[in-house]
């Protein structure tokens, strides 16, 4: 995960709900719904939420409310609560559905509490971690979702050879690094590489060891 700082709901958004002060999210506009991604979209740099994979656009990704509609109907058409997630199967904001959600892409710790390995799968440093990364099939073992961790290490390792760094060796410099942090943690024309998050989570694994 990625912590997001979400912003202003869209307008579109903001006046729909004036109109309509007792409907829900079920009852909004399709195009509306879309706004909404897309405003989602340019927050995450077009990242899942959960497992930062790149999202090309609205049509391949849905709103996720972090706290589940059915767990909390008031909060359907806050924006504070939905984020851009990924259509994969099993996985994400499929796999959550209405489940609770310890940690969250909205909380600075999930940069933290989730540690990833080379090999592509994740591990959880808390309690709670650990419960998001079952709740969201995010690859914890092989058994569980094989693809996410192969997708993953994939592009991890083609992330860090294409900034000069042999996986299998490390880096060892603190000062190149710090840099390579730096410079994978900024967008690109507002997109982020995918699996960004994750070989930022490694590398800074590698300053602490």
């Amino acid at each position: 995960m990625r912590a997001i700082h979400k912003g202003a709901e869209p307008t579109s958004l903001a006046n729909w709900k004036r109109k309509h002060p007792q409907d829900s999210y079920m009852d909004l506009d399709p195009e509306i719904r879309q706004a909404i991604r897309e405003q989602a979209l340019k927050e995450q740099y077009y990242l899942c939420a959960y497992c930062c994979q790149r999202i090309r656009d609205v049509y391949t990704c849905h709103n996720e409310h972090i706290e589940a509609q059915k767990i909390n109907p008031k909060r359907t058409l806050d924006f504070a609560n939905i984020v851009a997630s990924c259509n994969t199967s099993n996985q994400c904001g499929d796999a959550h559905k209405s489940h609770h959600l310890p940690l969250t892409p909205l909380m600075s710790e999930c940069e933290t509490e989730l540690r990833f390995k080379l090999s592509g799968r994740v591990e959880g440093l808390s309690e709670r971690a650990t419960t998001a990364i079952q709740v969201l099939n995010l690859g914890d073992h092989e058994r569980h979702n094989k693809a996410l961790i192969g997708k993953r290490k994939q592009l991890s390792d083609v992330l860090l050879w294409t900034n000069g760094v042999n996986p299998d060796e490390g880096l060892e410099d603190e000062e190149l690094l710090g840099m390579l942090i730096s410079d994978l943690g900024q967008p690109q024309d507002g997109i982020l590489e995918p699996f960004a998050p994750v070989v930022i989570n490694i590398l800074r694994s590698w300053l602490q060891s």
